[in-house]
């Protein structure tokens, strides 16, 4: 296949930690305005069971950060000084993972949000069910779609002419 560039085992560990880095911040940021909001008086606003679902969010939210960051203290305890196949694929693993407890977090967030502006569940649940949907789009479902392309594409025998 024409412009593929096959990563080294080396590339791939420092790709897949670079990318934790990246996303671990925001995720550490939205865990700290979760502490804060429970000590807000506009948290007593929230019914017990909207308390209950900001709980959820946080714990969806810790459960995120804590895949983001296993593959360092995994490497750091069991591969220290080393690089293999079973560390990027496990730190690859547990990446892709993360992002489903963050869309679970983001979505209630999001949800407990618009409830607290408008005051009413509809907009509530439309505006979370949109963000569900834009998350898992380009989370799951464009990268599946990607993928799947370049299967096909490197299946199908390459011929000028034929694109």
């Amino acid at each position: 296949m024409e412009g593929l560039h096959r990563e080294s085992l080396e590339e791939e560990a420092t790709h897949a930690t670079d990318e934790a880095r990246m996303v671990l911040p925001g995720v550490q940021a939205i865990l700290g305005f979760q502490l804060i909001a429970v000590f807000n008086q506009r948290f007593q606003d929230l019914s017990e069971g909207r308390q209950v679902l900001h709980l959820a969010a946080f714990l969806s939210l810790a459960m995120a950060m804590t895949l983001i960051m296993a593959p360092a203290a995994y490497h750091r305890q069991a591969e220290r000084g080393c690089v293999t196949r079973r560390f990027v694929d496990l730190a690859s693993l547990m990446l892709t993972l993360s992002l489903v407890p963050l869309t679970v977090g983001l979505v209630i967030d999001t949800y407990l949000l618009v409830w607290l502006v408008f005051g009413t569940e509809l907009p509530s649940l439309a505006v979370a069910g949109g963000v569900f949907v834009v998350l898992v789009s380009f989370w799951f479902v464009v990268p599946q779609l990607a993928r799947h392309a370049r299967q096909l594409d490197a299946a199908s025998p390459s011929q000028p002419g034929m694109r």
